[in-house]
């Protein structure tokens, strides 16, 4: 059979499609200082919410934010999901911040406006921690960087008026090795009033070193709240 004289036509049509997050509420009324995480590649909101609140200091709303594209993980049938793949990668990455910026909407009506905010990623949700903190229509008191990098499209030159940034990854992490790390730091400092570096001792994971960390800065942050 011959193939057609011409390419078929291709046309993006927007959906809307509900996303899941998981919250933790600060204890007490009022508002309250937000910490809000992005799991990695095939993992879920629900696994990331428990490592993600032991950073949260007494007093924060803790949100795990779930990726728009489940998809089941092997023959264990396991329910995870994808935050995006290079296929339309624009359109994903707009669909992903506009996301984000819903997520906010939906917590600052259900638990009022926030004092603060804290975006964390572990390795494929680091770019999403970094496109929310720098892209997002909320303004970002840090960004907490775990095994993975800042995505290209902001690299480009432009103003460096970027949040604080906790980068870190493990010793033995052969995904996200400290060399790059390092070269990663060089760029942040160009962006960011205040970068720090930690290389834990451990693997590809959010380890109890980066929990400590974390737990440091936001305890910071939430000192200076007037």
């Amino acid at each position: 059979m011959s193939s057609p004289a011409h390419p078929p036509l291709l046309r993006h049509v927007a959906a809307t499609v509900h996303g899941r997050v998981l919250v933790r509420p600060a204890p007490g009324p009022g508002r309250a200082p937000w910490l809000v995480g992005f799991h990695g590649y095939a993992q879920t909101a629900a696994a990331f919410l428990e490592p993600l609140a032991r950073a949260a200091p007494p007093g924060w709303l803790v949100a795990s934010v779930q990726a728009l594209h489940p998809f089941y993980a092997g023959r264990t049938n396991a329910v995870v999901a994808n935050w995006m793949t290079r296929e339309d990668r624009e359109l994903a990455i707009a669909d992903n911040i506009a996301y984000v910026d819903a997520v906010l909407d939906d917590l600052e009506r259900g638990f009022g406006a926030p004092t603060a905010i804290v975006f964390a990623g572990f390795s494929q949700g680091v770019a999403m921690a970094y496109r929310a903190g720098v892209r997002g229509r909320r303004r970002a008191a840090a960004i907490v960087a775990t095994g993975g990098d800042v995505p290209p499209e902001l690299r480009v030159p432009g103003p460096a008026d970027w949040p604080r940034v906790l980068a870190a990854t493990g010793a033995r992490d052969e995904a996200y090795a400290p060399a790059r790390l390092e070269q990663e730091v060089e760029f942040l400092r160009t962006r960011s009033p205040e970068v720090r570096a930690l290389v834990f001792e451990g693997g590809h994971e959010w380890s109890e070193g980066v929990v400590a960390a974390a737990r440091t800065l936001l305890a910071g942050i939430a000192g200076t709240i007037g």
